[in-house]
């Protein structure tokens, strides 16, 4: 059986537990509140390999997106409204009094799941969404299922709906290869021919741009630094879901490397550059989010991120290893 424990009790008195998956490569913890990957370590090296807390106070403050998964829709939406068979859907304006970041208290992140199973290399969580629940329509189940095969971590998010939604989650979990004070000198590769420019306030601005030519070019495996570049976009993967496939590659000066593998369309990188953690300064880590494309109903030419009524699963894995 897998090892379960409590990690802590949340300001409204719910109780969070953690559960601990092992292998000869990998320990993993995993909490119910969130869906949190709290910690990640491969054998052999001496630290963590994503920023975690063992507080869950901190997961409801500044941290309420390190490690969880995100949704019923990541990333934002362009004045908190999105269109859904012609009728005007609105979403809590919580990033800049205008747009909507996260899905806002609505989100995957604030809540405390069920623990349905646990293994020594699986568990799954699950919960139930209300329909109309942060302007969300449909009552959605959803099931995120974590599982350790050798040095390769799995996560299949699956929900059903009893009506067309917008679903487009993602793990939010922030990484350093190096354990290190920030990224600088780590390496990194992207699988993407486009990526979606932004505006002043952080939302696509419509365009699709070609990454040749410019500083997104990650083609091939490179060195990137805080402000080298300045990362906060969506990379596009392909125009719709596929089969699991390597999306990027992030690379440690120690060797330490994480390869990335999805199902879905598009892969969000953020620069940690406004996150200090416990007194730390910014740019820790990078967020890698595996996704759809984001603020895609407000953008003809994007992917659709509705979901009909129905069930749909999508898939993150995550391969570690040690160059020498």
């Amino acid at each position: 059986m897998a090892n379960i424990t409590e990690f802590g009790t949340t300001a409204a008195g719910a109780v969070v537990q953690k559960i601990t998956l092992s292998n000869a490569d990998l320990r993993v913890a995993i909490l119910s509140y969130g869906a949190i990957l709290q910690s990640v370590h491969l054998t052999g090296v001496p630290y963590d390999l994503t920023l975690g807390s063992d507080q869950i106070a901190d997961y409801e403050g500044a941290m309420m997106y390190h490690g969880s998964l995100v949704g019923p829709i990541v990333n934002r939406f362009t004045d908190a409204t999105a269109t859904l068979y012609g009728q005007t859907l609105s979403f809590e304006k919580n990033f800049l009094g205008k747009h909507s970041l996260h899905s806002g208290a609505a989100g995957l992140q604030h809540k405390v799941w069920a623990i349905d199973a646990a293994t020594n290399d699986t568990a799954q969580l699950s919960l139930t969404l209300a329909d109309g629940e942060g302007g969300f329509p449909g009552q959605r189940h959803v099931t995120a299922r974590f599982t350790l095969q050798d040095a390769a971590l799995r996560m299949d998010v699956g929900v059903t709906t009893d009506k067309p939604t917008f679903w487009n989650v993602a793990n939010h979990s922030y990484w350093n290869m190096d354990g290190t004070t920030n990224y600088d000198g780590h390496s990194l590769q992207i699988v993407a021919d486009h990526f979606l420019p932004t505006t002043d306030e952080f939302v696509p601005t419509g365009e699709i741009r070609a990454v040749a030519g410019t500083d997104m070019d990650f083609n091939i495996l490179r060195p990137i630094a805080p402000h080298s570049p300045d990362f906060d976009n969506n990379f596009c993967l392909g125009t719709e879901a596929g089969p699991l496939r390597t999306a990027l590659v992030l690379q440690g000066q120690s060797g330490v490397t994480m390869t990335v593998s999805t199902t879905e369309a598009g892969i969000q990188v953020y620069d940690h550059r406004q996150l200090p953690l416990h007194g730390g300064g910014p740019y820790r880590a990078l967020a890698i989010e595996a996704q759809n494309w984001p603020d895609s109903p407000n953008h003809p030419g994007f992917p659709s991120v509705v979901l009909e009524a129905g069930s749909l699963t999508q898939t993150t894995q995550w391969h570690f290893g040690k160059r020498t």
